[in-house]
């Protein structure tokens, strides 16, 4: 092992981004606009090419991006939908094109003017970084991986980083005027604010034992019917959800999902006779009939969790934590990348006004923005009855409406569309309460009610 060394250094403005991930580039591109020069580490020997990689085992399972982050990245990235058109990534109308099964019922379709996108989380990764990396204010460090912080003598201050270089096999101190961990769910940040004496940060978690498999195949139109996507949640009753669709310009990739500890089959059959329980039968159709691009994956995801850092006291300068570091929400509800992008517009703007109190007003801030994506998510999964969680006064008289709503919006388009604004993150859950739609709901109710 190599001796310790310092490069960086506090004579200039010097940024350190934890993790090379959709979060971290994010960040790395907002930080730029304000430091000289942004450092981004991450473990992983970065590829070169749209690939999975070791660090980020959700690369390998499908992905979508919410409305409101492809407009987001869109902001932080002129030209980025332009970009994957020209890479023959499809578009197509979110409540049109994508089959929604919500409780089991199919959502009405419609043109809403919500833009979905069949992107890979590999790809678009690749894109994001192609952009950051070539930003002449942004290095890009593979195989370098933190080791812990380095604090002020007062507590008051993180003044940078200790790395190791992998592929050196050296150890180095990295000085930062702001250091910011955008390294996913793991426990750094809560281990490495011990280990400088501050105090324990307060967490919510939901465990919801999620288990995925997810394989690619050849794309083929007839299996698909040619809608650009399907989507069958799971909900109390069916503990089997999953998604098939378009990704990329030349495959499908289906998705199966299991809650509360169920597990999945990766064979073929066992695979098919999952899909066979579901509403849809264009997943059995691809597990059975497609041409398959390699083995399934799978991964688990136990719980989500919520790290509450704007309730921390003495919460020290210069260090700041983002995107799943920040709160990792359930896969299903395709929020992360999405919020990932609107903390990073967040940063932006809070950065015009300086750096002073940064930490206290981007964490507060940052709470709210992520108050509805949490709410939407942990309250969807907290309606089984066998997850543990604090649910709020109410719950059952909402989630009974809910059912009503979801049986509704499969004859009434404008439901459909009003859910897809706030499954979107454009209109806040209350929207559905709205005494409009409320009127709406019943009425349809009434008229099942008259038909049966």
């Amino acid at each position: 092992m190599g001796s310790s060394a310092v490069f960086g250094g506090r004579g200039r403005a010097h940024a350190v981004v934890i993790g090379g991930g959709i979060s971290g580039l994010f960040t790395a591109r907002v930080l730029a606009d304000t430091y000289a020069v942004v450092s981004v580490l991450d473990r992983d020997a970065l590829p070169s090419a749209p690939v999975a990689r070791r660090g980020v085992p959700q690369g390998q399972h499908a992905h979508a991006l919410l409305t409101r982050g492809l407009r987001a990245i869109e902001e932080l990235f002129p030209g980025f939908e332009a970009e994957l058109d020209a890479l023959g990534v499809p578009f197509g109308d979110g409540q049109a094109d994508i089959h929604y099964y919500n409780n089991g019922h199919r959502l009405s379709p419609a043109v809403s003017g919500f833009t979905a996108v069949a992107v890979s989380r590999p790809l678009l990764e690749h894109i994001v970084h192609s952009r950051v990396a070539a930003d002449p204010r942004i290095r890009i460090l593979g195989s370098h991986s933190v080791t812990g912080l380095i604090g002020t003598a007062a507590k008051d201050r993180v003044a940078g980083v200790h790395v190791y270089a992998g592929q050196s096999g050296t150890e180095s101190t990295l000085e930062a005027d702001l250091v910011v961990d955008a390294g996913g769910r793991g426990r750094q940040s809560p281990r490495w604010l011990a280990e400088l004496g501050h105090r324990a940060v307060p967490e919510q978690t939901v465990p919801v034992g999620m288990t995925y498999v997810t394989r690619r195949y050849r794309y083929d139109e007839r299996l698909l019917d040619g809608s650009l996507a399907v989507i069958l949640s799971s909900y109390p009753g069916q503990l089997y959800g999953g998604a098939v669709g378009r990704e990329d310009s030349d495959r499908i990739v289906l998705g199966l999902q299991a809650m509360l500890g169920e597990e999945l089959p990766t064979d073929e059959d066992g695979m098919a006779a999952v899909a066979d329980r579901l509403n849809d039968r264009r997943l059995a159709r691809v597990i059975r009939l497609g041409e398959p691009l390699g083995p399934p994956a799978k991964m688990r995801y136990p719980v989500s969790v919520r790290r509450r850092y704007e309730r921390l006291r003495g919460f020290p300068d210069g260090y700041l934590v983002v995107g799943d570091a920040l709160c990792s929400f359930n896969p299903i509800y395709a929020q992360g990348m999405t919020v990932a992008a609107l903390e990073a517009l967040l940063l932006r703007d809070l950065l015009r006004d300086g750096t002073d109190g940064l930490a206290r007003r981007f964490f507060r801030r940052a709470a709210k923005l992520i108050d509805s994506p949490w709410s939407i998510a942990t309250g969807s999964d907290l309606r089984f009855p066998q997850i543990e969680g604090q649910r709020p006064p109410g719950a059952r008289l909402a989630n009974a409406y809910l059912d009503r709503y979801h049986a509704a919006a499969a004859a009434d388009p404008a439901l459909g569309t009003a859910f897809l604004r706030v499954a979107n993150l454009i209109d806040p859950p209350a929207r559905l309460f709205d005494p409009r739609l409320m009127v709406r709901v019943g009425r349809a109710t009434r008229r099942r009610a008259a038909d049966r």
